[in-house]
């Protein structure tokens, strides 16, 4: 569950060109786009080169690049189960470690560990990507570890850390922290839990605390984002058991709508087209929100329509004009009408035969769609409001290495810089080249 707005570095790597970083879940601007160019449009014969690659352990999270750096966490299991939970946790001990690798080689450039028990749901690793800033880089545990360490320096040195749990007085989730933090100016807003904190806005450079709110069930898994509506920034946090709207520099509600989660499955990121807002949980559990063009309000347009929509449990749905596109919890890929709901089409060519939450990670660059899919491979593909086109397809270029439902799967987004790849799975954090 393994279930992710910095600012964009760039650095000159030709005249005229520029590479994108990836500083955080799903890129420089949070919306899975890469904007760099002259990248393969077919792969070569046998896949794309593999450049290198550097052991690691156990996590879903991603890895974050920014210049010649590259971050990653991983969790070394010492007793316990690291198997599949799904809806029971599960003891473990051992050590979580975040790594500064060289992005061009590999080559370790620091770590840091420190040991921490879990209690949770497929208790593989952590869960959130590393968020670069300036010249900070935070991570998140699957326990609630945060920290902030210097991104710059040749040793690992921490600015400031936090124990959200004990802090906050509360637990866990069933699967773990997992909803990326959000930078915003100053703020870090993150996802805490307990009486008060559901959400919490830390000064960035030194973790105090500028405000916390709300209350709910659990924390849930779904990253805070910001949009603009009603005349107002608006931050949308999305719980059990609400969807709410706050002012990102006080904290202070704006609106708050009624949402009823199925087993405190809140996932995705919600999703804004024109004026409104779209939210999918799991078992159908899916929303949409009218937003006032005038003041900061919403209401419910429609929610619960079966057979609508899509309720993302593992991957974020990419929006593209008017149609979203992603995975229900189902396994199956749809394209999906907003507001409507209407699913326009499926496909479940891109990962094979649906048996429940399949996953494949979508990325746009250009006029196509680069995937990962949960299998291993890399696929090149275009998405319209008619049909999935595969274009070429590399298989396994990185090996299955986790369980879950039965089956071995790669649940690890990717980061796109360089014009290279790099993804991991509970064995390697591998460097591939997609450069044309």
């Amino acid at each position: 569950m393994k279930y992710q707005l910095a600012l964009l570095a760039a650095f000159a790597v030709a005249p005229g060109l520029r590479a994108d970083d990836w500083p955080q879940w799903m890129g420089p601007k949070r919306d899975n786009v890469w904007r760099e160019e002259g990248i393969v449009e077919k792969f070569p014969e046998g896949g794309p080169k593999k450049l290198w690659s550097s052991p690691l352990a156990g996590g879903y999270s991603g890895p974050a690049v920014v210049g010649d750096r590259l971050f990653v966490t991983d969790y070394v299991k010492k007793t316990g189960e690291t198997d599949e939970g799904n809806f029971e946790r599960k003891e473990t001990t051992g050590s979580e470690r975040v790594f500064c690798l060289d992005a061009k080689s590999g080559k370790e450039i620091w770590k840091h560990e420190y040991p921490v028990k879990y209690a949770i749901s497929y208790p593989s690793g952590p869960r959130a990507t590393p968020t670069v800033d300036g010249d900070l880089v935070y991570t998140l545990g699957a326990e609630g570890k945060l920290i902030a360490f210097d991104a710059k320096g040749d040793k690992a040195k921490i600015v400031w850390e936090m124990e959200l749990k004990e802090v906050y007085k509360t637990k866990s989730a069933l699967w773990g922290y997992a909803a990326h933090p959000l930078i915003d100016g100053k703020k870090l807003i993150t996802l805490a839990g307990g009486e008060g904190s559901h959400v919490i806005a830390l000064d960035k450079t030194t973790g105090k605390q500028l405000w916390k709110a709300e209350t709910q069930q659990e924390q849930g898994y779904s990253p805070p984002t910001i949009i603009e509506a009603g005349g107002k920034r608006q931050l949308i946090v999305v719980g059990p058991s609400a969807i709410r709207s706050l002012d990102p520099e006080t904290g202070e509600r704006y609106w708050s709508e009624k949402y009823e989660a199925t087993s405190g499955s809140v996932i995705m990121t919600a999703i804004q087209y024109k004026e409104y807002l779209y939210f999918g949980g799991y078992s159908a559990r899916n929303i949409l929100l009218k937003l006032d063009p005038a003041k900061p309000a919403a209401k419910t347009e429609w929610k619960d329509k079966p057979k609508s929509g899509l309720a993302s449990v593992n991957v974020q749905p990419f929006l593209q004009g008017d149609t979203m596109y992603g995975f229900d919890d189902n396994g199956t890929m749809y394209a999906v009408e907003l507001p409507s709901g209407k699913r326009l089409w499926e496909s479940t060519e891109l990962v094979g035969a649906a048996k429940g939450s399949e996953t494949a990670f979508l990325v746009k660059n250009g006029d196509r769609f680069i995937s990962f899919t949960e299998r291993g491979d890399l696929v090149l593909c275009k998405l319209t409001k008619e049909k999935y086109e595969e274009i070429d397809r590399a298989k396994g270029i990185v090996a299955a290495t986790n369980t879950a439902f039965g089956r071995k799967v790669v649940w690890c987004a990717p980061a796109f810089a360089n014009k290279r790849m790099y993804v991991r799975n509970d064995k390697e954090i591998a460097c591939f080249d997609l450069a044309k």
